[in-house]
């Protein structure tokens, strides 16, 4: 079955194969590479990024002001705001606790000042009183506003929104 011959030509055919394969990748490497050696010749890039070097401070373009977004704000649009975000841990009647305390009389309450539920202590740390600016800082980021804080809510990051559930909420009390 195999003899001398075939075994000679099944040899020849590898080492052919090779040598095709070694003179494709120099032909490449000729043409793709023109203007120098082989391996490891390290060329000028064709277009160079400079990075910018300009002491100038950032500006961040920031959005409408606290008290123009609070004149504008609608109750409405805030209990829809409201329902969406806060009814799972939060109730609106007063002295009834949720997984977070109630929000009855919020806006102007003193800082953790619902009897009878466990607060982190951090937030008395931060503010002393729930003032619509301090409702908007804390809703925004409560992680960032109260490190330490035992809500787990993630905030909320809009404006308006925020604006329009303060507004809501300013309307629960006595």
């Amino acid at each position: 079955m195999f003899d001398t011959m075939t075994l000679t030509k099944l040899m020849g055919g590898l080492c052919g194969t090779f040598l095709v394969y070694l003179l494709g990748g120099w032909a490449a490497e000729t043409i793709y590479h023109s203007g120098g050696g082989g391996h490891g010749d390290h060329h000028e890039a064709a277009y160079v990024i400079h990075p910018v070097e300009d002491d100038a401070p950032v500006v961040v373009e920031e959005g409408p002001a606290f008290a123009d977004m609070m004149a504008s704000a609608v109750a409405d649009d805030g209990s829809n705001v409201f329902r969406r975000q806060c009814s799972a841990c939060h109730q609106l009647a007063d002295g009834e606790n949720g997984t977070g305390p109630h929000l009855y009389g919020i806006v102007g309450r003193a800082t953790a000042s619902v009897d009878g539920f466990g607060y982190s202590g951090s937030l008395v740390a931060v503010v002393a009183e729930w003032s619509p600016e301090a409702l908007d800082a804390f809703i925004e980021n409560p992680r960032e506003y109260a490190p330490g804080t035992a809500m787990g809510y993630n905030g909320l990051s809009d404006g308006e929104d925020r604006a329009d559930l303060i507004t809501y909420l300013s309307t629960f009390a006595d």
